[in-house]
């Protein structure tokens, strides 16, 4: 009888974090200035002023001079931080230059992103007080975000962790027994929509066994009809979701490693100078491509 080892996979990053001169980090992308603009980005910028950066930006050794980075992840916060006048910053070493495959598809300021900073920061010894002041919020809607996940299952989080999705959305899903969330998260992801009218619409077709609690006999707005018909298209739904389950992975891998081409091509002087001469057309649409994988 042969034993098997244990497999041992490689680390993602360096072991330890690591204070480096913004000076010595080559970001891959400029912040426009119309994102310096915009709410979200004075949001992150009260938030490093009064609390200070919770998740560090990620960056990699360049691979000709070890003493300087490229930026993976975290472009919002370095901006801010020379705006401040800072000079140096803690960052995430990445051991592997995979920035199309890291959480840059995530935009930090999800809603499930942001419970996530709160966690972090109230376990740092944050007052919900400060982080109110921080987000300009009431300390009400820092408490809800606090509270966010109680009540939802972890495989409904995972679906819907870098999505926007509304507060209220999450009290639909909580009337929901666990299969069923994760059935209204996969049905939220493949029509992609995210609103609470959606959700209370799925919570109107379910029936009342994989409810919390028995619905009301009427649903406001709605005829049985109307219901019903919900009902059987949500059934269908499912039935095609499990359809595009089964190649969903293989698709996906060829999606990261075709965008991870296409951002390597785009780091080539030569190439990008080629294109804008013969193809502009399709270098702007390449451009617009993976600019989309970007986040802060």
């Amino acid at each position: 009888m042969s034993s098997k080892r244990p497999i041992s996979l490689p680390d993602g990053f360096e072991h330890t974090t690591l204070r480096i001169p913004i000076s010595e980090i080559m970001p891959l992308r400029e912040v426009p200035s119309s994102v310096r603009k915009s709410v979200k980005y004075k949001q992150i910028a009260a938030s490093i002023a009064e609390v200070g950066i919770i998740e560090p930006p990620v960056v990699f050794r360049d691979r000709d001079d070890p003493a300087r980075y490229h930026l993976l992840e975290g472009h919002l916060r370095l901006a801010i931080l020379l705006e401040h006048g800072e000079t140096e910053v803690v960052c995430l070493v990445a051991i592997e230059d995979e920035a199309f495959t890291y959480n840059r598809r995530v935009s930090r300021m999800a809603i499930i992103q942001e419970h996530r900073m709160i966690l972090n920061a109230v376990k740092k010894g944050v007052s919900e007080e400060r982080l109110a002041r921080a987000l300009n919020v009431n300390i009400g809607n820092i408490r809800a975000k606090r509270n966010l996940l109680t009540g939802i299952c972890p495989e409904a989080v995972d679906l819907l962790r870098d999505k926007h999705v509304p507060l209220n959305a999450f009290t639909e899903l909580r009337r929901m027994k666990p299969m069923r969330q994760i059935a209204a998260a996969e049905m939220m992801v493949a029509m992609n929509r995210y609103s609470t009218g959606y959700v209370k619409s799925i919570v109107a077709a379910t029936a009342e066994e994989d409810l919390v609690e028995k619905k009301h006999k009427a649903v406001r707005g709605l005829t049985e009809a109307q219901i019903e018909l919900m009902s059987r298209e949500s059934a269908q739904l499912d039935r095609d979701f499990k359809l595009i389950e089964q190649s969903y992975g293989a698709d996906h891998l060829d999606l990261v490693l075709a965008i991870g081409y296409l951002g390597n091509l785009l780091r080539s002087a030569p190439i990008v100078r080629y294109l804008a001469q013969h193809h502009p057309q399709l270098l702007a649409e390449f451009q617009r491509i993976a600019e989309l994988q970007q986040a802060a």
